[in-house]
Parts: C-alpha cells; structure tokens; sequence
C-alpha cells in the first residue's frame, strides 16, 4: 500500500523543511552499503557483477551523404549491433588508464579536464580519474570555444580529455590560449595529424596512453585513493546566463545525491537496459549513468542524431539506436519528448477520418483508465504498439529533469508508451538531487516529494508575492539543504551567496526557483526569479509561465517570451513547426520556402492569432498574452549557443542575437 503522505514539515510550520516520511531517522547515514567514495562503489559493483555486459557501442558500418532539397548535405550513418565491455573490462581498462595518466604527469587531487561527447570512454575516464584521485572537469560538447578556453584556463588542468572531432572543430583554434595544458589525450582509435597545434603540446591515444598504464612498473605505482571529501568533480554548467560556472562536487556528495534518486526509482537490476544519449557532462546524465551501474544494468550509448529509426543522422530504412538496444530505461529533457508528440500527433493527423477518431477514442478512454489505476491491455496492443516500438518497445521508466514538463506531453508518454515518467527536481550545485515523482503519482505539474538525501524549505519572496502564508499551499523561493549539495563556484567565491551553512552544519543552495508544498509534501515549481519582469503599469510577467502555456500551440516548436520593463506588452520569438507553418501558409494562400513563409506579414498574423487563442483559452491575463511576434526559420539548438544543453533558454544569448528584431517590435527608431 502507498503512503499517503510522502513528505512532511519537520518544523511544523508552512515553510519547512520538509524532509521525506522514510528519511526521519536516515538522512545523516545515507550510502551504499558503506561505500562513501565513487572508487569503492564501482570497486564493490564489479565484485557483483564481473562478467556481466556494463558498457555497449554500435560499429558504424557505413557513412554516406545524402543532398536535401535544400541543398543541406546531411551524413547519414548505417550502424551495427551493440558491442559490449563487461564489468570487468571497464575496471581494467579505466585501472590502466589512470595509471597511464599518472606515468605522463597527473598528480593526484590536480584537474584534469574531460571535453568531449558522450559515449564508452567518457564514462571509463571518470572511473579511472576516481580511482587515482584525480578531480574531473567536465565541459558541454556543445560549448563555444571561448566558454571552452575560459573553463580550461579558470580549472588549470595539464591534462585534457576529448576526442578528434573536437580537437579539429573547436580546439585548434584556442589552444594557444590555454598555455597550462601540456596534455591532450583523443579518446578514438584513429591517428591524427598534429600539424597546426602548439608544437610545446604532447597529442596522444587513450589507448596509447592505457597500454602505458599496463606497464608493471606504471600499474605497481602507489595510488592515493580518495576521501569522501576529497574533489570528485568540477563540473561547469552550460549557465542559461553569463560564462560557465564550475560546480566542485566532493564523492559524498555525489553518493548521497544517488542514494537519494535510487531509492526513488525501485527495481533497478541487471535485466534492465539504459540508453545514455543525453551530455554525460550534465548531472542528470552522469548520476543516472552511474546509478544505472551500481545496480547491474547495461548502459547502450547513443546520442540525439541516432537515437531512433528517423533521427537525422540514421540512412533511411536501417535501425536507430532505440530499435536496436530496446532499452527499458532512459532519461529525457522535456524538449525530447515535445518532439516526439508533435511528431506523432502530425501523423495522427495525416490518418483517414477512421483511423483518426479511434486512435483519439482508445487515447481518452486508456487516459481516463490510468487516472483510475488500471491498464488497457486491448488498447495497447491495437493502437499503440507502433509509438512504443519508436523507442525500442521494452521502456518501463522514463526520468524528465532540467524543465518543466507540460501535462499534454506527460500524458501522452503514459498513454502511448505505456511508461511511468518520474519528473525530477534538481541542479548541478545539488547533484541533481532535490525530488522525484513516486511511480504511481500521475499527477501533473508537480515534482515529487523530497528523496532521503535532502530537505527542502521554502523561503519567502515578498518582492514578487509568494510567502509561506499563501493559500491554498505556501509557496516561496526553494532552498535545498542535505549532503548532496555542493561545496560551492570554483575559483569564483563572489557567487557563492546562494550557498548556506545552517547552525547545524547543514549545507543549503538558494536555488532562485519559486515553489508550491502541496499536502503531501509535493513539490510544484510555478515560477521563476530570473524568468518575473514587472511591466510599467505594476503588473509581473512570468515568461516562463507564458512559454509553457504558448508551447501547447501545435504551430510552436519552441518559444522565447520576452518583455521590457518599460514597455506595456509582451513579445515573443518562435521557432515554428514547419509542416503546420506550411499548412497554415497554404490555408492563406501563402507559398515559398520556410524563411520566406517566416518573414511574410500575413503568417506572422495567423500564427499570432493562434497563440492569442491559446493563451485565452489556457487563461493567461491579457497583459501576459504576445502582443508581437517573430518567427524564426533556423532551430535553437546547443550548437547555436541560444539554448544549453539541456534545452533550457538562454535569455541574455537570445536577446543579443534578436536584439535588433526587439526593437523593431518595440518600436524603436
């Protein structure tokens, strides 16, 4: 039987904290079985699980280009099955390679820098770093080369980690700019020219540099192992505004942090499978990842080009990673799983009129069934076999964190994928342990109660009208406090305001979010501090707010709402759906290419017309609703620099690049 209640305030008053029921007597003792550094947890998982398969690739068979209509030149890829390096495979070869790193100079409890995409070696890497004590930076692949240059230099690493792309697209041209880096080590099995790079820099293997870990002499070296205290990671966050800020992350607090989201995603075993795509330099990824090893699961690597059977970078007709793997676990942005409703719901729509209402029939009827606890089993297997197969067919569990998640999208992931989505709460300063939703709570909007590693208070924040003493639920700024929250910014203690020490002890992070406590110890973010911008007249806009309402609208890909606190009304920035935005053009007797269906007068009024309709229906205020917008042909993607990598908006970017555009809508001369 489920527990009604999941958290509760442990100061009986409405701002907490709130701690979960289960953690009461826990919250000071939490590990697994004792393991307190990241070493001896990987150490104790190979005991469990030697021989058993723990990292796995595909081989790409093929490469071929293939010319768009556009006259885009796209690589399209033709890939094998997965290969996999048992548990024991992983150990030695990370083993070998941190003693590879230490017989070319890296020092114990000295950083050492990790640039590159995720895949195999990023992980064994890590494992190999944390045995030696070595403290990993962890940079975006998606990363500008200035933000790169100013990582590398702030962190001070000799050694860095990448791969070749990287070092041909976006190291070359600032390498001369990091004079502290005397090491690059490319993680892939192909020689490379080190013509043009600095001749002082010493370009080598991942493999040349294991086989010299293998040496007796190298591998007897003495090994300082870490303390639970000691410097597990920096790791630099994309930053929605301003240069990355470097996180220092100690192994216990990358213990509790896991300790905490395991017990909240039960089961997890050797039958299960992940699927790592998303940046392995991101908290949600590396958490998941190894809490996923922890337990005995297979970890397929993949990435957001070749993740199923229509991803970009997959030859018509050959499987995606999805197909292949099956995977039965796996963690998404909410921008992910966006695109695969708009893109099914389009399909939806291009069905005969039959086809259509009973696919909308079996949906409602199977929605109205999961709120009421039961499955459709008939449904399942008539209308939606074919959109679970989209991802491999044998999904259970899905984890959304860096976003919120929009009902209508979390809906349809239980619907058509037959999937429990646990939505979770967390930053990279709390390892991105805050909340997780229970496997059962389909509830909407809200982020589960507190995990056993942390406890959650809310802070009141006059300035924009939340206190605790709200009604019906207090509401506040959130702070988190446990053993997962971090040390605090590295090299940059001017930031580190929004990190407390308590009378206790305890460390809390200010997390500049705005949440609602619901009885049961549910967390609800409903705003943001960043995101409030008060207009002329008094009244508060919370863009994001406004661009999770607008993001219903099937014209909408992604949006960015944007007010000037001097000006009256709200504008926005679209990036539209391009077969809609074609639909909607033609209805209008509108024809061309898409930047041309974007910068006509006439499409620029429909599609606002359809967002008004949206956003009166969805109940925004009328000082809330887009007075002007702006269509945008060319996606925000990590690669642009307009949104991070976990597809959050980054504001300050946006602004810059559209500023011209801003003033024109304003009014500006």
């Amino acid at each position: 039987m489920a527990k009604s209640m999941k958290a509760k305030s442990i100061s009986g008053h409405p701002e907490g904290p709130y701690r979960a029921v289960e953690a009461l007597d826990s919250l000071a003792h939490i590990a697994f079985e004792g393991k307190d550094t990241l070493d001896k947890l990987f150490d104790h998982t190979v005991q469990r699980f030697g021989k058993a398969p723990c990292l796995g690739t595909r081989d790409i068979l093929s490469e071929e280009t293939e010319t768009q209509t556009n006259g885009k030149i796209f690589k399209k890829l033709v890939l094998g099955e997965y290969h996999w390096m048992s548990y024991e495979e992983v150990n030695q070869t990370a083993r070998f390679f941190g003693s590879g790193l230490a017989a070319i100079g890296q020092q114990p409890k000295r950083t050492i820098a990790i640039f590159c995409e995720t895949r195999a070696e990023w992980m064994i890497a890590a494992q190999a770093c944390f045995k030696h004590n070595f403290p990993l930076v962890t940079l975006y692949a998606t990363l500008g080369e200035d933000a790169v240059a100013y990582g590398l230099n702030e962190c001070g690493a000799t050694h860095l980690i990448t791969s070749v792309e990287l070092m041909e697209t976006k190291l070359k041209s600032i390498l001369s700019s990091v004079p502290a880096l005397t090491h690059v080590i490319y993680v892939d099995s192909k020689d490379v020219s080190t013509a043009g790079y600095p001749e002082s820099l010493v370009i080598q293997s991942m493999q040349s540099v294991t086989d010299l870990g293998a040496i007796p002499e190298n591998l007897n070296m003495a090994v300082e192992p870490p303390l639970p205290s000691d410097l597990a990671m920096v790791m630099y966050t994309s930053g929605s505004t301003g240069s990355p800020k470097g996180v220092m992350i100690v192994h216990s607090n990358l213990i509790a942090g896991m300790a905490g989201q395991c017990q909240r995603i039960p089961g997890l075993g050797p039958q299960d499978t992940y699927i790592g795509y998303l940046p392995l330099a991101h908290v949600l990824e590396l958490t998941a990842e190894i809490s996923c090893i922890t337990y005995g699961c297979r970890v397929g690597y993949s990435s957001p080009q070749t993740l199923s059977d229509q991803s970009t970078k997959i030859k018509k007709g050959t499987k995606g990673d999805c197909t292949t793997l099956q995977p039965t676990l796996m963690a998404a942005v909410p921008e992910i799983m966006d695109r695969i409703y708009k893109n099914v719901m389009n399909k939806v729509q291009d069905m005969n009129y039959m086809q259509r209402t009973l696919f909308k029939m079996g949906y409602n009827y199977k929605l109205e069934q999961l709120k009421l606890g039961n499955d459709t089993p008939i449904c399942n297997m008539l209308l939606f076999a074919k959109v679970k197969a989209l991802l491999g067919g044998n999904l259970r569990r899905m984890l959304s964190g860096g976003a919120p998640l929009s009902p209508t999208t979390q809906h349809f992931m239980n619907v058509c994928f037959s999937i429990s989505v646990s939505k979770g709460y967390g930053l990279t300063e709390t390892c991105g342990a805050g909340t997780i939703t229970q496997a059962f709570d389909h509830s909407t909007k809200r982020v589960g109660a507190p995990l056993i590693c942390s406890e959650i208070k809310l802070r009141d924040w006059l300035e924009g009208g939340y206190t605790s003493e709200d009604k019906p639920n207090p509401r506040g700024e959130i702070m988190i406090g446990g053993p997962n929250v971090a040390l605090g910014y590295y090299k940059n203690d001017s930031l580190n305001d929004d990190f407390l020490v308590d009378a206790n002890g305890q460390r809390w992070f200010c997390t500049g979010d705005i949440g609602e406590i619901h009885p049961d110890g549910s967390l609800q973010i409903v705003d943001r501090k960043k995101d409030l911008v008060k207009l002329p007249a008094g009244e508060y806009v919370s863009l994001g707010k406004v661009e999770s309402v607008l993001k219903n609208c099937p014209l909408v890909d992604n949006i960015c709402a944007y007010a000037n606190s001097d000006q009256s009304y709200v504008i926005c920035f679209v990036v539209p759906n391009q077969k809609q935005l074609t639909a909607l053009a033609n209805k209008s007797g509108v024809e061309g290419e898409l930047g041309e269906l974007c910068s006509h007068p006439t499409v620029e009024k429909e599609v606002l017309k359809a967002i008004k309709e949206v956003a009166t229906s969805s109940k925004l205020q009328r000082f809330e609703i887009p007075a002007k917008v702006f269509l945008s042909p060319e996606p925000w993607t990590p690669e642009t620099g307009l949104v991070t990598d976990a597809f959050k908006l980054k504001r300050t970017e946006l602004r810059k690049h559209y500023l011209s555009d801003i003033e024109r809508m304003y009014g500006a001369k």
